[in-house]
């Protein structure tokens, strides 16, 4: 299965995900995914792990929106656990304009 069809999937049923980005260990809940100028691309919620920044210390925080290349998401794995997001979701969709799945609520 793909990168793309995992994390698609993960969409579809509100699961989490994990894997490396930029090098990366994120967790993450993916919240919409399609296309931005040509390239795949998804929205996540990153409520644990690390960015280039340091790591995510609020796992609440309405700055722990990221807009990643599908394409640079290694070893992704779907996890169970509890749905994470912030009430800002619609400031952040600018990363992908052509949707293909998205997270309804």
């Amino acid at each position: 299965m793909s990168t793309y069809s995992i994390i698609r999937q993960a969409i579809s049923d509100m699961h989490q995900i994990t894997g490396m980005y930029d090098g990366y260990y994120r967790e993450m809940c993916p919240h919409a995914i399609g296309t931005k100028n040509g390239k795949e691309q998804v929205l996540v919620y990153q409520f644990a792990g690390d960015t280039s920044k340091g790591p995510v210390c609020d796992p609440k925080s309405k700055q722990n929106w990221r807009c990643l290349e599908v394409s640079k998401l290694i070893d992704v794995k779907v996890k169970a656990g509890q749905w994470h997001t912030a009430d800002n979701h619609r400031a952040a969709s600018t990363c992908v304009d052509h949707i293909d799945v998205e997270v309804r609520f």
